[in-house]
């Protein structure tokens, strides 16, 4: 009998209400069927089955509440009618392939008893999001885990997930390779829970004091531990390098492999210093392991002419779709500007130091955002969006004005919200956070969902001039471009020298016209040529 325990099935979601059982006990069910229905604070969602099989047991009553990562129903999965009793986890395996019906080893090399491997279900990561790519895995198999240790990187397409281990145990498979894609709701990798590994190390104990055996089928020989001279590489008593998984981390890390380091530690166990020693040349390499060819000595990957295919997948991808549809959905114009920053400039310069006494970074960036969120009240038009049918203008009520950021996932548009309710040091420290976690692509999906209206600072880059593309359902994005310092005229008539930086923007033309954008610029340029001015409406 298998126990389906409540996957996530939201952020910060940790209960639900049952609203609506769709099966009752004894029912067969079929995989993908739907069985229940709850209610979160924020939606009703419905829960189908796994794999087919008969219902057992209905945990949770119509009405009670259900809790995330608690047993909600059990299940006998078709085909093991015949099976003993026993309450396992929905994560448990229910059949192994022919090479895999051995018990996993335990890490005193006592077998762990068959049922207690259990395979960790990839949640529910992200609204919609059906499938990941398999980043980095954290781990290798037969490593050790720790409850909360980082386990594994996933790419959605809207950010980088870190996947960490439910419980403390041993891993014994990882069932989606480095590149390849992971499905919600199926198995990402097997472990052997530490209270069960411990269990299974006593009664293979016990039996052994006994003389017997408890299983049913003649028990295999077990063959005698090699002998490995101390300071040797060798395999180890459980046929593996022994290494510590913080010591397995450092050769990835450094990108070597365990059988090239001389282990120094009892059965060949490779160390830390050992690991040191041979990254600065003073290790030596195993007799037996050939040793690695010099970068030079590589042969081209590719022939001259060969085209490299690399899959389109993520946040690219995701980026990809969202521009196809907003360029071949909404017509585009443009509008270009040039806004003197020079006083902006020379402000931001004062205030530098009092925003790093406070551990925030003080750039531009804050001013153009509390410059266009106070420039929004005056036309509101510019913070809207159109429906899905195009026959009515939501006005929204705060102002969450999204910035590009070129992360290592692809391009992200973290926004900051309710702009014109903070202060412009509360703005700059978001600024900050948001910065941060795009570029090491683990942004939050809060903090990327709702923006409305978008800042694109190709300028950071370098470039001058941009014809941005509108992230929908937004109505209008600007691209900021670089500062330049560029001869002007005075009231005087004399020539001066000022900084100059160039906007462009690009307005939804089914809802925004030339001279509304015109005039929204002009307000917005206001408040950045003349800093001071906005002190006049902050409230």
């Amino acid at each position: 009998m298998t126990e389906f325990k409540l996957p996530d099935i939201g952020e910060g979601i940790v209960e639900c209400e049952v609203v609506e059982w769709r099966v009752a006990e004894g029912d067969a069910i079929e995989e993908d069927q739907p069985v229940v229905e709850v209610m979160t604070d924020k939606a009703l969602v419905e829960i189908t089955a796994p794999e087919t099989g008969r219902v057992t047991r209905l945990h949770v009553a119509k009405g009670e509440i259900a809790k995330v990562h608690a047993p909600l129903f059990a299940y006998e999965a078709e085909g093991s009618a015949g099976a003993p009793d026993e309450a396992r986890s929905s994560a448990t395996t229910a059949t192994a392939a022919p090479e895999a019906q051995a018990a996993p080893s335990s890490p005193d090399g006592a077998s762990a008893p068959s049922g207690q491997t259990k395979d960790f279900i990839l949640p529910d990561i992200g609204e919609g999001i059906v499938e990941c790519e398999v980043v980095e895995w954290r781990v290798a198999e037969g490593e050790t885990l720790a409850e909360d240790q980082p386990v594994v990187d996933v790419m959605t397409d809207k950010a980088m997930v870190e996947i960490t281990a439910p419980e403390a145990g041993r891993v014994t498979r990882l069932h989606v390779a480095k590149g390849e894609i992971a499905k919600v709701h199926a198995p990402l990798f097997a472990y052997v829970p530490e209270d069960a590994a411990a269990e299974g190390g006593a009664s293979a104990q016990a039996a052994s004091r006994g003389g017997t055996s408890t299983a049913q089928t003649p028990k295999a020989e077990t063959p005698e531990p090699r002998s490995v001279s101390p300071g040797g590489t060798g395999k180890g008593p459980h046929g593996r390098i022994p290494a510590s998984p913080a010591v397995r981390r450092l050769v990835r890390e450094h990108e070597l492999r365990l059988e090239d380091i001389s282990g120094s530690g009892k059965d060949g166990r490779v160390l830390k210093g050992d690991v040191m020693a041979f990254v600065e040349g003073d290790g030596t390499r195993s007799a037996a392991a050939p040793a690695r060819p010099a970068p030079e000595a590589t042969p081209a990957a590719t022939e001259p002419g060969e085209v490299r295919v690399e899959p389109l997948r993520g946040v690219r991808a995701a980026m990809a779709r969202q521009m196809v549809a907003s360029a071949s959905t909404i017509p585009h114009f443009q509008y270009g500007e040039e806004i003197d920053v020079t006083e902006l400039l020379a402000l931001r310069e004062r205030l530098k130091p009092r925003a790093e006494a406070r551990d925030t970074r003080l750039t531009l960036m804050p001013f153009f955002m509390k410059a266009m969120a106070l420039a929004i009240q005056d036309f509101p038009l510019l913070n809207s969006r159109l429906n899905d049918a195009a026959d009515e203008i939501h006005y929204l009520p705060s102002c969450n004005i999204g910035m590009a950021v070129d992360g290592k996932a692809g391009l992200m548009v973290p926004n900051v919200k309710g702009v014109e309710h903070r202060s412009l040091l509360d703005v700059a420290h978001e600024i900050q956070r948001l910065t941060g976690e795009a570029r090491e692509g683990r942004v939050a999906q809060a903090d990327l969902r709702d923006g409305t209206i978008s800042i694109s600072n190709i300028g950071a880059l370098g470039g001058t001039y941009a014809a941005p593309i509108i992230n929908a359902p937004e109505v209008a994005i600007v691209a900021i471009g670089k500062s330049q310092w560029l001869p002007r005229f005075d009231a005087a008539g004399d020539v001066t020298r000022r900084a100059i930086m160039t906007v462009t923007w690009a307005g939804d033309h089914r809802l925004l016209d030339g001279g509304t954008i015109a005039r929204f610029c002009n307000a917005w340029k206001g408040y950045l040529e003349e800093p001071e001015t906005m002190l006049l409406e902050l409230s």
